[in-house]
């Protein structure tokens, strides 16, 4: 369901489906997503994308992953095109949506696109939090700003953890691998985090906003 074009088709397949229809109730259709999976579910919502702010932040924040990782694609802000990447993708049949440690959400100031309530999870805080997917007034600001512009927003800040801590749990030896192959540290957390605890609290966060 990555096009919208595509979503009243997709809708339909999977409602004739015998196998799912009876469990699917079409009027409480949700999407959550973690973090550039996090700005899916925002952007299902409506809320638009700032292509200028968001190259001002590459600018100027040398501590962004992410701003790191489009240098290293040689990705060109100069050359996006910022009608797509402002544009609304909502979705209609969208009626509430979650966002755990959302991405891109720097240089987004005008959330009046967002149609439908929010719950926005964070990850960690001080020097544990992830800028690139930092939500707080010390990052971004987007939480603030829904908070302000929709009351039905609630927002869920969760310590210690850290951005990778919604990952599956790895067992005793993973993050000694992921260190040795040079990888991201996935199976790190910041100190005193219980990373089942942190899923179970996630879990029931989303299950009570969305009256599961």
């Amino acid at each position: 369901w990555t096009r919208v074009a595509d979503l009243s088709a997709a809708k339909a397949a999977v409602m004739a489906d015998p196998a799912y229809a009876a469990l699917i109730d079409p009027e409480q259709i949700s999407a959550v997503g973690f973090s550039y999976g996090g700005w899916t579910a925002l952007s299902a919502g409506g809320l638009g994308g700032n292509l200028a702010g968001y190259a001002d932040h590459c600018a100027t924040v040398d501590s962004s992953t992410h701003c790191a990782d489009l240098a290293r694609w040689g990705f060109d802000f100069a050359a996006a095109d910022p009608a797509a990447w402002d544009a609304s993708y909502r979705m209609a049949e969208v009626g509430r949506v979650v966002a755990i440690d959302p991405g891109l959400t720097w240089g987004v100031s005008d959330v009046t696109g967002l149609a439908v309530p929010a719950l926005l999870v964070g990850l960690g805080e001080g020097e544990d939090r992830l800028v690139a997917t930092d939500t707080t007034d010390q990052g971004s600001g987007l939480a603030s700003r829904l908070l302000a512009a929709r009351p039905d927003t609630k927002v869920v800040e969760i310590a210690p953890a850290a951005h990778f801590t919604m990952l599956p749990e790895c067992s005793d030896k993973g993050a000694a691998i992921l260190e040795d192959e040079g990888d991201d540290p996935v199976c790190t957390d910041p100190a005193g985090t219980d990373r089942g605890a942190v899923h179970d609290r996630v879990v029931a966060e989303i299950a009570g906003f969305l009256g599961l």
